[in-house]
């Protein structure tokens, strides 16, 4: 019988090695948790995607359909420290099945929404299920996952953001062109059922890690948010809170109000924005794929300073550039979108490492949560500064989060079950 036998230099160099590492128990985590997210991104975008037809069928003025998005975002990062906590008390897969059922269940009674405050309501419990979901998935892929492939593993998870954001977007173009829009947002809504398939074949076929289910069931305390504060935590839970504020504060004050930008300030049409996102989309999915082989490649901390740099220097230049330079503001969409999603890819593997195991969602769940709802503050700033210019508030986000890195470790390379308790 030959024995095929090759050096750990070898394996690396193959194409998805970090894929075949996980094992079999391993690749049915991933995809639940990129299924997830993927899906959790889908049902989200639903709402900025049929907003336009939402204002116009229940008759509400601009702040109250800005409403809608605050109130999502707010409670979603409740729903995220929550799921945090119950991920560290229950388990991974169990919480991962309720947040994905949860956000399901609310988007679905979006589309039968007979008035607003009705729709606000169960905008705001979706937003329980989507703050919880990414914290529990990226937590149990990152404890199956080996310390040399980690970041490119978890960062294949983010990626399934932009899946999610394109599908929906497909989706939208081809409701909204066959259907009267009174009933086409209710549809919208209505096909986010879809995440409901996922939660079955999650319960037969994922499973935690066995070596962290056991850490976890030994641990005296488990899922306590005043364990996040302790002595040997407290610095660690301020600076990852705020890292998380600064990349989440400048992201959300670019996405919100860059279609406002463009029709307003650039006064593009709808067709012509669609060729920015058409660039900013396929940008990010490479972004959150590149971002992870660059946190395992140049270490979590070198790789968020890389694109805090970047990103603030590409929003500066996007809107600064003089007015009808339109083909130069397409170029740099790419490059935008690549950089603002690349930065995100570290947080599922940094956040992991920095907590021990009874406390590892929890951690993740609060400080990545934080940071959106602190973030989420910064489109408002804009909304009274005006759009364009004051859009350069979102570079500053990016340098609060390159300073709270000075608070924190290097953590490539950490070994899940060492880190101290």
């Amino acid at each position: 019988m030959n024995v095929h036998v090759t050096d750990g230099t070898t394996d690396a160099a193959r194409p998805f090695a970090w894929f075949r590492s996980l094992g079999r128990k391993g690749r049915h985590a991933f995809f639940a948790a990129f299924g997830g997210y993927g899906l959790d991104s889908f049902d989200y975008q639903t709402l900025p995607f049929g907003l336009a037809a939402i204002t116009a069928y229940f008759g509400i003025s601009s702040g109250e359909a800005g409403l809608l998005s605050t109130t999502t975002l707010v409670v979603s990062a409740i729903g995220g420290v929550g799921a945090g906590v119950l991920a560290d008390r229950i388990g991974r897969v169990r919480t991962l099945q309720l947040t994905i059922a949860m956000y399901t269940v609310f988007t679905v009674l979006c589309g039968f929404a007979p008035n607003f405050e009705s729709l606000l309501v169960f905008r705001g419990l979706q937003g329980l299920g989507f703050g919880g979901e990414w914290a529990v998935g990226a937590a149990l892929v990152a404890e199956y996952c080996t310390a040399r492939y980690r970041g490119r593993t978890v960062a294949f998870v983010q990626s399934a953001w932009a899946v999610g954001w394109g599908l929906l977007v497909i989706v939208y173009t081809v409701l909204f062109s066959v259907l009267d829009e009174a009933v086409a947002w209710r549809v919208l809504f209505w096909v986010g059922v879809l995440p409901a398939l996922l939660v079955l074949w999650v319960r037969r076929r994922v499973e935690d890690a066995p070596e962290v289910t056991a850490r976890r069931a030994a641990a005296k305390s488990r899922g306590s948010l005043a364990g996040l504060f302790r002595h040997g935590l407290l610095r660690t839970t301020v600076f990852a809170a705020l890292l998380a504020t600064g990349v989440q504060g400048g992201y959300y004050t670019l996405f919100t109000w860059m279609p406002n930008y463009l029709k307003d300030s650039r006064g593009l049409s709808v067709v012509n924005t669609g060729g920015y996102f058409a660039l900013l989309i396929p940008g990010a999915f490479v972004g959150y794929v590149c971002g992870g082989y660059l946190t395992d490649l140049l270490g979590r901390k070198k790789t968020f300073l890389l694109f805090s740099v970047l990103s603030a220097i590409l929003i500066v230049l996007f809107v600064q550039l003089p007015y009808g330079a339109n083909g130069l503001m397409l170029l740099i969409s790419f490059p935008l979108g690549f950089s603002t999603s690349a930065i995100f890819s570290g947080f599922g593997a940094y956040l992991a490492e920095l907590y021990p195991t009874e406390v590892r969602a929890t951690g993740q769940g609060f400080t990545y949560n934080f940071g959106r709802a602190v973030g989420a503050a910064f489109p408002a700033v804009v909304g009274f500064l005006g759009a364009g210019g004051a859009i350069v508030l979102g570079a500053v986000g990016y340098a609060i989060a390159a300073l709270a890195l000075l608070g924190l470790p290097e953590t490539r390379g950490r070994d899940l079950a060492a880190v101290p308790s």
